[in-house]
């Protein structure tokens, strides 16, 4: 394998079964898997995916390896982070990720900012936004109006 350093930035996900999670992700959001790492124990040590063309790892919890804490979301309370997917037909793509087993954390609606939007959770416990931008906006008058309401 060629040495590559091209400059990116990749979420790396902690699931307690990523090899469900990843079975999850291409049944939901589309996601082709590109590699996956075993540890001697069969547990997935490194995998990465492919969502929207861009890559996500993620690996089984090793709590041995963080001075033996889970950093699972269930094991942290929940996700600090929510990771964006934007793109056509997002109503479609809502739906296909609820039907694979997403509980809907907000309802897909038009945005005041543009966009169709919605939030979900996968069942490892992390929390997805998708979008599709559905209309133009004025970032200038949206603000006035913001700063309007607040009043």
């Amino acid at each position: 394998m060629a040495i590559d350093n091209t400059p990116m930035l990749v979420p790396h996900l902690v699931v307690e079964d990523a090899a469900a999670a990843i079975d999850f992700y291409a049944h939901a959001f589309g996601a082709t898997e590109e590699i996956r790492l075993l540890h001697p124990e069969g547990k997935i040590i490194h995998a990465c995916v492919r969502i929207n063309g861009a890559p996500v790892f993620l690996n089984d919890d090793f709590p041995e390896y963080n001075d033996g804490k889970s950093s699972t979301p269930s094991a942290l309370g929940g996700a600090s982070v929510t990771i964006h997917l934007h793109g056509p037909d997002v109503d479609a793509r809502f739906k296909r990720a609820v039907e694979a087993g997403a509980t809907v954390v907000a309802p897909l609606e038009d945005q005041f900012w543009g966009d169709r939007y919605g939030v979900l959770r996968d069942p490892f416990g992390h929390q997805w936004s998708l979008a599709e931008s559905v209309r133009e906006v004025d970032y200038g008058a949206m603000a006035e109006d913001m700063a309007q309401q607040a009043r």
